[in-house]
């Protein structure tokens, strides 16, 4: 699989561990920065993230910030993309499982970087279940 990531500055110290997860995986990544613990603006990661996803050039996306709010809200902005703001296994699951959720936004102040790695593994292998999520998903879109 093609993953993009992106991170802030609160981010970046979980962002080159979940790289080497993931490139061990066997996937390729894209890496959209930050490249520093430097103050940055969010959204600037945030940003080229969903637009790689939204444009097919990236199966699926992972964001960070601090609260992971920030990176999800802005994700959000994107037509294309439906990220979840994920704190647990269980959220990451489920965001595959009835939202289809194509980026995880992860709370790099509020989870450990082992859960961040092991949300991320099961973001990227539960299946979306169709059926009555299905019809839920295909009414976010607001065009």
């Amino acid at each position: 699989m093609k993953i993009a990531i992106g991170c802030d500055h609160a981010g970046f110290p979980y962002k080159d561990g979940l790289i080497a997860m993931l490139q061990r995986g066997g996937h390729m990544v894209q890496d959209f920065g930050t490249h520093s613990a430097e103050s940055v603006d969010y959204p600037d990661f945030a940003h080229a993230v969903a637009e790689s996803v939204e444009n097919g050039l990236a199966d699926f996306g992972i964001v960070i910030c601090g609260s992971g709010n920030g990176v999800a809200i802005t994700a959000n902005k994107h037509q294309g993309i439906r990220c979840a703001l994920c704190w647990s296994e269980e959220t990451a699951a489920l965001s595959r499982q009835h939202n289809d959720a194509n980026i995880i936004a992860l709370p790099a102040r509020f989870v450990p970087e082992i859960l961040a790695q092991a949300m991320v593994r099961i973001f990227l292998t539960t299946p979306f279940e169709g059926g009555r999520h299905d019809r839920r998903v295909k009414k976010i879109a607001c065009s």
